[in-house]
């Protein structure tokens, strides 16, 4: 399966890795472990020692060095071998290491050429470091199928009138149909629902019932290759959108890294510019989340997933809808993203 590489992936929140603690995961099909080195600077590492391929992970990490569990080779951050209990030290023993950047609470993969990796081609997501923790949470799960499922679910939000009936949705997004726009960063889908029927989690913070209407809209910006920003507010039917009453805004991330062709990483973040101090509100918040995306939204692409078996998504020729002009596009992009960097890689092996 074919990835884009030259981009930054993310590969863990920030706390997930602790000083002394080796963190495995799989990017792209690549084996990567990933820790701290003395000085507290996150190093990864292809998970794989040139002796006999035992996992790294499965060592020992001491003053920045990681030591492998098998014969005892140890190998610094930059994947040097720095002992060899055996014999001499070679150039062979090298493993290769990954470029990293720590921003945003997160950590963040280079799954390209770590020479040539650009800290400017960072996402721009500021919004989750200014979030006051009492309106801020995260999470993580692992997802059983394609990344560009979970990609495709988040672009198209008519799926909450149906999966999450009762708690997001009301049927608004069915019928409000999406403006979608193309920048050369980015691709914009922007639901714009007027005098609907609030979703039942409105209905709870708000306060009102069924019967009152509200204005909601819902802005989702996707990134190369598989960041999404979801943001969005409502008030009530008819009110000013100047400023002067509260808009219940919400601001989401949901970031997907490939693991396979047929499991994803997925990093998940929100905060918001309401009830912000009530940090028991957050846990609720939060909490419920969670539960949609564990007991819904994973559950539901991991069944579509199935379906699909090992075949591209494109060669079963899909009944197209209109809703689904947001991920065609995004899909056609990144695939154009992708060709292009092969071609220039085939070039510069010339």
């Amino acid at each position: 399966m074919s990835y884009l590489r030259n981009c930054w992936y993310l590969a863990a929140w920030s706390d997930e890795v602790a000083a002394g603690a080796l963190l495995a995961r799989r990017f792209l099909d690549e084996p990567i472990v990933i820790f701290r080195d003395g000085e507290g600077r996150v190093q990864a590492l292809n998970d794989r020692c040139p002796h006999r391929f035992a996992p790294l992970s499965r060592g020992r990490l001491g003053d920045g060095v990681l030591s492998c569990g098998y014969h005892g080779l140890a190998f610094d951050g930059s994947g040097r071998c720095v002992r060899n209990p055996h014999g001499p030290v070679v150039g062979s023993m090298a493993v290769r290491r990954y470029a990293l950047v720590e921003a945003y609470r997160a950590i963040w993969i280079w799954m390209g050429d770590a020479d040539d990796a650009r800290v400017d081609r960072l996402c721009d997501l500021g919004f989750l470091d200014e979030a006051p923790d009492t309106a801020f949470s995260k999470g993580y799960l692992h997802g059983e199928g394609h990344y560009q499922l979970f990609v495709d679910n988040i672009l198209d939000l008519t799926h909450a009138d149906y999966l999450h009936a009762d708690t997001l949705g009301s049927g608004a997004f069915t019928r409000t149909r999406a403006r979608i726009t193309e920048a050369a960063d980015r691709i914009t889908v922007l639901r714009d629902c007027r005098n609907e029927v609030p979703t039942p989690l409105m209905r709870v913070f708000r306060g009102i019932t069924e019967e009152d209407r509200v204005d909601y809209w819902n802005t989702v910006e996707w990134f190369a290759p598989a960041i999404l920003t979801l943001r969005g507010g409502n008030l009530p039917a008819g009110a000013p959108r100047d400023g002067t009453l509260d808009a219940m805004a919400t601001m989401n991330v949901h970031i997907f890294t490939p693991e396979t062709a047929r499991s994803t990483h997925y990093f998940f973040a929100s905060t918001r510019d309401f009830a912000v101090d009530d940090a028991e509100f957050n846990a609720r918040f939060a909490e419920t989340r969670y539960r949609i995306f564990t007991t819904e939204d994973e559950p539901m692409i991991a069944a579509q997933q199935d379906r699909i078996g090992e075949r591209d998504l494109a060669d079963l020729q899909p009944l197209m809808l209109r809703i689904d002009e947001g991920s065609v596009r995004v899909r056609r992009k990144l695939q154009q993203m992708i060709d292009a960097e092969s071609a220039s890689a085939r070039i510069l092996d010339k």
